[in-house]
């Protein structure tokens, strides 16, 4: 098969020859600099060489440590605040970042909002170079892998003044293979100025199901062919921007109606299904030199009949994705603090059942210490062989050399400032997110908005807090926006659920405007949402609304005179949809997924492909 896994020989050549190319420190070998590939061949053995050789000389608990990516709470690796402290001694029973690195050995580290590892860019930086400093200073210095989830769109962790990308579902509404790499090395340059090297991003689910509650716009759509080139695009782009992606979530979670957050989702596509659905964007990845995959807490019965989730199904990882698919990278479980992976077992046999099923980092357990002993003793018992261990190690110390971390872990704050949220960046962020705002519905060419006609706005709907915590509301950054473009809006929230209260305060505020702009998010058939654009529409003034999440609002709405989809509710896009609304941008986006009509979901309202224009 032509995805089969090529030899570790050319891989290290033909990455240090990209690194070459793009300016991207690696570690410094013959690779990157000389002239014949026999030479380059040579120093790849050499490398590999020396990286067993240090796995040679790990004790065991070392080892163990090494697979282990691990939340910790905190701004700092050694002066948290004290409730950071307390929260560390609670769940890991360690005080700081630097302590975990000491008594774990962790090999990497996952950075989260709510952890408080994300305030500012400087603070970031500073966390990423005290936890490396952590890491040098054990027995066999060894740097820290720090991870994060930066999809862009609706789940980001590093927030403004970073800048902050439209969503996978965004982007493929743009249907352009060049206007994801270039998001996706945008994002990575940014990411690795922090210290964030490896990033569990892109999406390569297939969102086949308008219910499924967990993937959504988080996926680049419903095509799988279209997928496959928009996830090999981003590939390409965190990679030459020293980044290293992450394909999730293996097998394919686009087809469930569960949360895995929550509970253990099943997936019923047959073997061929699963081939022409779900594999087609993991296949581009591995094809594109994806550095890790993310396992799925899901059952998929036609892949492993013993239901045991994908996380820890050796069948799923290791004879599908590791001997069909030829991936040789990092395999990355999804959080194993997840209700998807505790069902079946307690969280003692989770990792250990994760690294006999072919995982090789395992993420964000909720009980580090339990799991990282487990582990330990399965070791010791003779259940995991101590080669297996260093087959997992080589493949994560093989990816932090490629990155360059065993030369030099470090950042600067002058390269912060030099590339994170630069001029250039938010202007291809704005560039971006309006090659990819849909016009769904355009009634009698109702938009683009005339000043002269429609200048009074009131602007209401949902407003979900913010993915990074430092953008929206929703409302107030649409209206701050359309006034800046001339024209007069005023705010109004109605949140995600109105009550009929706030249903009469939102048409009594829209008597006199000249149009009433509704920014939708997630709307059901049962949903309030429905009665506040028909009651709104009920006025006679003119109802917009723009979809803030899900495109699928459309079918469930009646009365508007046109629906604009921005896919999420970050102020890049919403600000891209506005330009849109006021004509001063043209809406060039089109539908990745089919929006099926509310009444017979078996016909199709919109197309993939459908997209209106000015």
């Amino acid at each position: 098969m032509h995805h089969r896994a090529t030899s570790r020989r050319s891989v290290l050549a033909a990455t240090a020859a990209a690194a070459a190319a793009t300016g991207i420190a690696f570690p410094r070998t013959a690779a990157a600099t000389a002239p014949t590939s026999a030479t380059a061949a040579s120093d790849a053995d050499g490398e590999e060489r020396r990286l067993v050789r240090t796995v040679s000389r790990m004790t065991l608990e070392e080892k163990v440590g090494q697979l282990f990516v691990m939340r910790v709470y905190g701004h700092s690796a050694t002066h948290p605040d004290q409730a950071d402290v307390d929260a560390n001694l609670r769940e890991i029973g360690v005080r700081t970042a630097a302590e975990l690195v000491a008594r774990y050995h962790v090999g990497g580290v996952i950075y989260f909002t709510w952890a408080h590892n994300t305030r500012d860019p400087h603070q970031i930086a500073d966390l990423s170079n005290g936890i490396q400093r952590a890491a040098l200073a054990q027995r066999i210095p060894l740097p820290v892998l720090i991870s994060t989830d930066q999809e862009h769109g609706i789940v980001a962790r590093v927030g403004e003044p970073a800048t902050l990308l439209p969503g996978a579902m965004a982007l493929g509404a743009s249907g352009a293979r060049d206007v994801a790499r270039r998001a996706a090395h945008i994002a990575g340059a940014e990411l690795a100025a922090l210290g964030i090297r490896q990033n569990y991003a892109p999406v390569a689910d297939v969102n086949v199901n308008p219910a499924n509650p967990v993937i959504g716009v988080r996926s680049f759509g419903a095509d799988p062919q279209a997928v496959a080139r928009m996830v090999a695009a981003q590939v390409k782009g965190y990679r030459g921007a020293g980044v290293a992606a992450t394909a999730k979530h293996f097998p394919g979670h686009g087809d469930t109606t569960d949360d895995s957050h929550t509970k253990l989702p099943y997936i019923h596509h047959t073997r061929e299904q699963w081939e022409t659905l779900d594999a087609p964007p993991f296949r581009a990845a591995i094809a594109a030199g994806i550095d890790s995959v993310m396992t799925a807490h899901i059952v998929v019965p036609s892949l492993d009949p013993s239901e045991d989730p994908a996380t820890l199904s050796r069948p799923i990882l290791t004879g599908i994705l590791r001997e069909r698919l030829g991936y040789d990278g990092v395999v990355v479980t999804d959080s194993l603090g997840m209700e998807g992976v505790r069902t079946k077992y307690g969280d003692d046999r989770v990792p250990v059942l994760a690294l006999k099923a072919g995982c090789d980092q395992l993420l964000n357990p909720p009980d580090l210490d339990l799991a990282w002993n487990a582990v330990l003793d399965a070791v010791r018992g003779g259940e995991i062989g101590e080669d297996r261990l260093d087959e997992s190690i080589l493949r994560i110390l093989r990816l932090k050399a490629r990155l360059g971390l065993l030369r030099d872990p470090y950042v600067t704050r002058e390269k912060v400032d030099r590339v994170v949220g630069r001029r250039s960046h938010l202007d291809a962020a704005d560039r971006i997110a309006e090659a990819t705002t849909t016009l769904l519905l355009n009634t009698d060419g109702f938009l683009p908005l005339n000043r002269l006609t429609h200048r009074d706005l009131l602007v209401v709907g949902a407003d979900p807090a913010s993915p990074s915590g430092t953008t929206g509301p929703p409302t107030a950054t649409l209206a701050a926006a359309l006034t800046e473009l001339g024209f007069t809006a005023t705010a109004l929230s109605t949140g995600t659920a109105p009550s009929a209260a706030r249903i009469e305060q939102a048409v009594a505020a829209a008597a006199g405007k000249d149009a009433v702009v509704v920014g939708t998010y997630n709307v059901s058939a049962t949903s309030a949402q429905r009665t506040l654009v028909a009651r709104l529409a009920a006025t006679g003034v003119p109802v917009v609304t723009v979809a803030i999440r899900n495109p699928y609002d459309v079918a469930h709405l009646t009365g508007q005179r046109a629906t604009v989809a921005a896919y999420a509710w970050t102020d890049v896009e919403l600000r891209a949809a506005a330009r849109v609304l006021a004509g001063r941008a043209r809406p060039e986006g089109r539908l990745p997924v089919p929006v099926q009509r509310a009444d017979d979901p078996s016909r199709v309202l919109y197309p993939i492909g459908h997209g209106l224009s000015y």
